[in-house]
């Protein structure tokens, strides 16, 4: 079967998607060769992005965080747009991603679990009123809130807990799905990755530049940029 076949096949699609996903946005990934992790910094990325880092050191992870990590001129690429294009037609169910830069709700996706969190979400740790990117990209040093408190962006650090709700819904939504297009992901992000062992349907497909761990229990695999792709079908 095609991968058009396949999507003709089937109405419960649910897309997991990692960096690849937004890179085509211009937004850079991780791991890959010229990858956030590969780059040379004094701090490591995964250090700078950790739980007691942003604790420890507030006023350098943001200073990160501002530089890499808020690329709110980015735009929705194909792939974003043909899956909300395919959710307004009842195919997709749901898109599950490990992405911050909340693209796939710009491009009109309504059903998104996002495991990782979202920069366009940040609230005091005091009050927990909530502020926009936009202030963060804006703000100096540490921002705070107006009654004093920290605020933190609503992303998953290293070494805090996915949200239950979050993990409980995306889970749902793969057991139940009839085909899983899974994009974007090298899959060794954990617990993440271990989320597409839920799938039990009919169909699944794998669309990534580079060879991932899983290539060989998916029915297709394409080795391609995921907006190429999905803005071929």
């Amino acid at each position: 079967m095609t991968l058009k076949e396949m999507i003709n096949d089937c109405s419960r699609i649910v897309f997991f998607g990692g960096a690849g996903v937004s890179t085509e946005s211009g937004i850079p990934d991780f791991r890959s060769a010229d990858g956030l992790y590969r780059q040379k910094y004094s701090v490591p990325p995964e250090v700078i992005l950790s739980a007691d880092y942003f604790y420890s050191h507030t006023e350098e992870f943001y200073q990160f965080y501002r530089d890499k990590m808020l690329c709110l001129d980015a735009k929705p690429n194909a792939a974003h747009i043909k899956l909300a294009e395919w959710e307004k037609e009842g195919k997709l169910s749901a898109v599950v991603t490990q992405n911050i830069d909340g693209l796939h709700q710009s491009a009109g996706s309504k059903k998104v679990f996002e495991l990782h969190g979202s920069v366009h979400r940040n609230y005091c740790l005091k009050c927990k009123k909530e502020y926009s990117a936009e202030f963060i990209l804006n703000s100096e040093g540490v921002p705070h809130c107006e009654c004093g408190g920290l605020i933190k962006p609503d992303v998953v650090l290293y070494g805090e807990p996915l949200d239950d709700n979050t993990v409980q819904g995306a889970v749902n939504a793969i057991a139940n799905a009839d085909m899983l297009v899974i994009a974007g992901t090298s899959l060794s992000v954990y617990p993440a990755a271990g989320f597409v062992r839920y799938f039990r349907g009919k169909h699944s497909v794998l669309i990534n530049r580079d060879e991932t761990p899983y290539d060989g229990a998916c029915e297709a695999v394409i080795h391609s940029k995921v907006g190429e792709v999905l803005e071929s079908l």
